[in-house]
């Protein structure tokens, strides 16, 4: 049940937290406050007074909930907005492969629009053979070229026992799809104040997704972003997931987040990275994350789903003119001529 306060009545916040706090959850925003469980017979006379509304129909997932937080959630990092009215950008390489590789990747990035350097440090791999990554010589790796570009950096963390080391060099956490439900990792990075970016598991629906968030936002992390990176349906002959691009406005609805589409791993396949990112993005997505690499045919992991430098450029291009678009009702041409 969420109340619906006349202001930010701390009398009666402080007289729901005494009256439920010890056999329910409660979870305040301005004056709004949900408790879980109850209904609204078990409220005292003076609380329901004090009440403009009463919602009884309450997600399970209540913190990420618009009904609970109705406006959206703006992450701020260093170098980067994320949310709201804003679009961004986040580029690099599946795998930190070297110390100058990376960084070439970084210039790339940023010359492009990417305000976040994306790499992975620690790969899970379908195959125990396959490259896992350079570990922690990767993050320092990424942290120094993400520094040199004046950019964030984001990077996976697989398990509760390295969220302290990537939390000493990372600006945002990255959960993978494979972790999605790893309720142990995420209550731990919840119990950081560093931004997550939770990807839909490949078989998650959107309840699935929404409340992994929740075990997030439970530890006091609310600077949580969704990614839907395509999911696993009947056909994966020409793809290597669908993109699920409808989820975009279902999300938005539900949720206050961010939401990210991930391009690269949807398509599995660089000629379908472009139009499929520029689908998300024309949903109203909040960004991209995207796979790039200079010598794809050589890279360490996911080299087929990733862009050369002039192929991100076309799709960045692209990017920022649909939503200079959806913002001005112009293209990015018109809109600078009448600047």
């Amino acid at each position: 049940m969420i109340i619906v306060l006349n202001k930010n009545d701390q009398n009666t916040i402080a007289e729901l937290q005494e009256h439920f706090g010890n056999t329910h959850e409660v979870f305040v925003h301005h004056n709004r406050v949900a408790v879980q469980g109850i209904k609204e017979a078990d409220l005292s006379a003076s609380e329901r007074a004090a009440a403009t509304d009463i919602i009884t129909n309450v997600p399970k997932a209540v913190q990420g909930s618009r009904e609970f937080h109705p406006e959206d959630t703006v992450i701020r990092t260093k170098h980067s907005i994320i949310g709201g009215d804003n679009f961004t950008m986040m580029a690099g390489p599946c795998s930190v492969e070297s110390e100058e590789h990376i960084a070439k990747m970084a210039a790339v990035a940023k010359a492009n629009g990417a305000t976040i350097l994306r790499g992975g440090a620690f790969k899970p791999r379908t195959s125990p053979y396959s490259f896992q990554g350079l570990g922690e010589d990767g993050l320092k790796f990424m942290r120094k070229a993400a520094d040199e570009y004046h950019m964030d950096m984001l990077t996976e963390v697989m398990d509760d026992e390295h969220v302290k080391m990537v939390a000493k060099y990372t600006d945002i956490f990255q959960i993978g799809a494979r972790n999605m439900q790893n309720f142990s990792l995420l209550k731990t990075v919840g119990k950081t104040n560093i931004p997550v970016m939770l990807k839909r598991g490949m078989s998650a629906t959107v309840d699935d997704v929404l409340n992994a968030s929740e075990y997030i936002a439970a530890g006091g992390n609310h600077n949580i972003m969704i990614v839907e990176r395509g999911i696993r349906t009947f056909d994966n002959k020409y793809t290597r997931n669908t993109l699920d691009v409808g989820v975009v406005p279902v999300l938005q609805k539900l949720t206050h987040y961010p939401v990210i589409i991930d391009p690269s791993h949807a398509s599995g396949h660089t000629e379908f990275v472009t139009p499929l990112a520029l689908a998300g993005v024309a949903a109203g997505a909040s960004g991209l994350v995207v796979e790039i690499h200079d010598d794809p045919e050589h890279a360490f992991s996911d080299g087929p789903q990733a862009l050369k430098p002039n192929e991100f450029k076309d799709l960045s291009d692209k990017a920022f003119a649909i939503r200079e678009l959806l913002s001005t009702g112009m293209p990015m041409e018109q809109a600078e001529a009448g600047r």
